[in-house]
């Protein structure tokens, strides 16, 4: 007999949940197992005999159900493919799509059904920026859901042995956008005519594929299984498959092998390379080659959209792939969106052009400051503004550059004391009443709360504003010659002037440094504040020649102890505070320059150890401790100086627009702003009432 009250505290679930699934996350049979032995809260204090006799009781209707059919999937044609398929120009959905499509279950994460059409309008600052297709559309190896959990996406199904074995699977009958099968033979061009190709790939496979210096074995066991092995765990390789900007670890090789030299012959692609004005073929193959930049229509694509406009202009059109592997549950292939209009325009000018009802959907580009326009807007359009926390462990943070070519200025860069006393001259409470009426956090640069990480000791730490404190640091150190305008002096005589270099992208980073301007003066610290291009300020950053930057601070800001602590440490070059050594460490020592600050060499320690396990003197480490320890060199020593986090970010979306959600948040990693809550599932509610069927 079963308590009645197990009865209430879940759902039997359908075939359709145990076959299709909503988000597919974990196999079948994990999926079962799971639900037959789960507890419900209400269950976790009743007897063991109860709970074995909820088990069986489930085991029963699950036996019952595996051995019922699976609800039939059957495809429907969207309305705008008809003309295309009824003139031959395009299979028919039912033998384009994928044999095993990713189903949605829409009802199951709160979402609606849409019906599909239309077009979407947003703007973007630059011409380059149609790579945020690729980021917002979220088609990835494996990604993530609103839960932040890792499940099969393009690919069916996914296994991991101790952490380094991983056998991936593909969907049968899966094709390209231009309708080329994808399989495995695309995953092998990359590995073995891409990464190892020297021409290509100079320094060999990227540091994400490299465990101790040791690339794994590739194998290719099927047109749909694929098998990467290393000798020790790699942690990093599933979560980097599932980032806003991923590795690509495969490539359209019917299209790319046309401009690769292992398989035609140089002068036949000589007058190519010419007219496209290449020195050679593999500065030809890398200009078609761009995935992630989207800047090439014919380079064919596995997301939800396919740029048809190129790279050039101020206007383009994405258009829906006719072959995408995502289907609700009612048989409609996503998106639902048919095109998406991307406008060029100066960022100052986004919030003028949402409010005259230019966007259907617009987040990037607008800042807090144009919150009011928006709302005022409202009245007049058809559209809501709402607010979404940032991800980011700091809206605005500063980077010391502790490569900076100047001798003299970056042995001060590198004292702590003088990044302690600059944090501590900054009045956050100012600066987030005047930019943010309040409602940012004033706090350093560290986890956010909400993260199991988080510790308001790492927050806090040197955070406050006590320019009597920062003074005496300052003093400590040496810095006690001024010049007549309270300005101190560096010891070769010259003035403390900080120049800060931006994107010029966010006015509240200009406010921002306008305000700590003044309360810096307090301490004898010029503030010169510099905009620049984005990737002119990277280039100068990795070049050394930035003294600081103004960015957001880590991508990460919700990170659990599995979460890759690769921006705490210098392994990467676009991590401003260290270019030259995080580019050491990519490039496997043959570039930049290896980390010669304690500090530093910690947290590549910690990082390592974070990895393996073990650190440098053979002790035992979790990953939990080492996040820990890595947070906390952080907090003590500002290697990044964070203003402010957890500001609100505008996002404006038109009300004929459903699924969007109300409240979410606005991360780049993990998340990919957008594409975490998927815009493939966005819909206009004045699209046709019922999708045509194909006759």
């Amino acid at each position: 007999m079963i308590p009645s009250h197990f009865l209430f505290d879940f759902r039997i679930p359908s075939p359709s949940d145990l076959f299709r699934g909503s988000i597919l996350r974990i196999s079948t049979a994990e999926r079962v197992r799971r639900w037959i032995v789960g507890t419900s809260p209400t269950m976790t204090r009743e007897r063991s005999a109860d709970r074995r006799s909820l088990i069986v009781f489930r085991l029963s209707i699950a036996l019952a159900l595996l051995a019922a059919p699976a609800a039939a999937f059957t495809p429907v044609e969207t309305p705008s493919l008809l003309e295309r398929v009824r003139s031959g120009d395009l299979p028919p959905v039912e033998t384009r799509a994928p044999r095993e499509p990713l189903v949605v279950d829409l009802a199951a994460k709160g979402r609606s059904t849409g019906r599909p059409g239309g077009t979407m309008h947003t703007l973007i600052a630059k011409t380059k920026n149609i790579r945020y297709m690729v980021v917002w559309g979220y088609a990835r190896l494996v990604g993530y859901d609103e839960e932040y959990t890792l499940y099969p996406d393009i690919l069916k199904d996914f296994e991991v042995e101790d952490g380094r074995i991983f056998t991936f699977t593909l969907r049968e009958g899966h094709r390209w956008s231009d309708g080329h099968p994808f399989t495995t033979e695309d995953f092998r061009y990359y590995w073995d005519d891409v990464a190892n190709d020297p021409d290509l790939s100079p320094s060999g496979p990227p540091s994400l594929l490299m465990v101790d210096e040791k690339p794994p074995e590739v194998t290719i066991i099927s047109d749909t299984v694929v098998r990467y092995e290393w000798d020790a765990p790699n942690p990093e390789f599933l979560t980097a498959l599932a980032a806003a900007r991923p590795p690509f670890i495969y490539r359209p090789a019917h299209y790319l092998k046309k401009f690769h030299g292992r398989y035609v012959d140089i002068a036949t692609l000589q007058p190519l390379i010419e007219r496209k004005k290449m020195r050679n073929w593999a500065q030809l193959h890398n200009r078609f080659d761009n995935l992630y930049k989207n800047d090439n229509p014919d380079l064919p694509t596995l997301q939800p959209w396919v740029n048809t406009t190129g790279k050039k202009g101020q206007h383009f059109v994405m258009a829906r792939n006719p072959y995408y592997h995502r289907f609700d549950d009612t048989g409609q292939q996503l998106p639902y969106i048919d095109t998406v209009d991307m406008r060029v325009a100066a960022s100052s000018l986004f919030a003028a052009k949402a409010m005259v009802g230019e966007v259907d959907l617009l987040a990037r580009g607008l800042d807090f400051g144009g919150v009011p326009l928006l709302k005022r807007g409202e009245r007049l359009e058809d559209y809501d503004t709402r607010l979404w926390p940032t991800g980011a462990s700091s809206h605005i943070a500063l980077y010391p550059n502790l490569n900076y070519v100047d001798p003299i200025w970056r042995e001060v860069l590198q004292n702590r004391d003088f990044r302690r006393a600059l944090s501590l001259g900054i009045d956050r409470r100012i600066i987030n009443r005047t930019l943010y009426f309040g409602l940012a956090r004033e706090v350093g640069n560290s986890a956010l709360e909400g993260s199991p990480l988080y510790a308001q000791a790492n927050s806090t730490a040197w955070s406050q504003y006590d320019p009597d404190l920062a003074n005496s640091l300052l003093d400590g150190i040496g810095l006690t010659e001024r010049r007549g305008d309270g300005i101190r002096l560096l010891p070769d005589g010259r003035p403390v002037e900080i120049i800060i270099e931006t994107a010029g992208e966010r006015s509240e980073e200009v406010d921002a440094l306008e305000l700590i301007t003044e309360t810096w003066r307090e301490i004898g610290v010029k503030l010169l504040a510099r905009p620049s291009d984005r990737d002119i300020l990277r280039n100068r950053s990795y070049a050394g020649q930035t003294m600081m930057t103004a960015w957001t601070g880590w991508d990460l800001g919700v990170p659990t102890a599995k979460s890759v602590p690769e921006e705490l440490a210098p392994t990467m070059q676009s991590t401003l505070i260290w270019p030259k050594w995080g580019q050491h460490y990519q490039s496997m020592g043959s570039m930049g320059a290896g980390p010669d600050m304690p500090a530093a060499m910690a947290l590549m320690d910690l990082y390592k150890g974070w990895r393996s396990g073990k650190m440098p003197d053979g002790s035992a480490i979790t990953k939990e401790q080492a996040w820990q320890r890595m947070l906390r060199i952080h907090a003590d020593e500002q290697l990044m100086i964070g203003v402010v986090a957890q500001a609100p970010q505008p996002v404006v979306v038109s009300k004929r627009l459903r699924n969007v959600p109300v409240e979410a948040l606005y991360a780049w990693e993990p998340g990919a702003q957008f594409g975490v809550h998927r815009m493939d599932e966005f819909w206009f509610v004045d699209a046709p009432e019922k999708t045509a069927a194909l006759k």
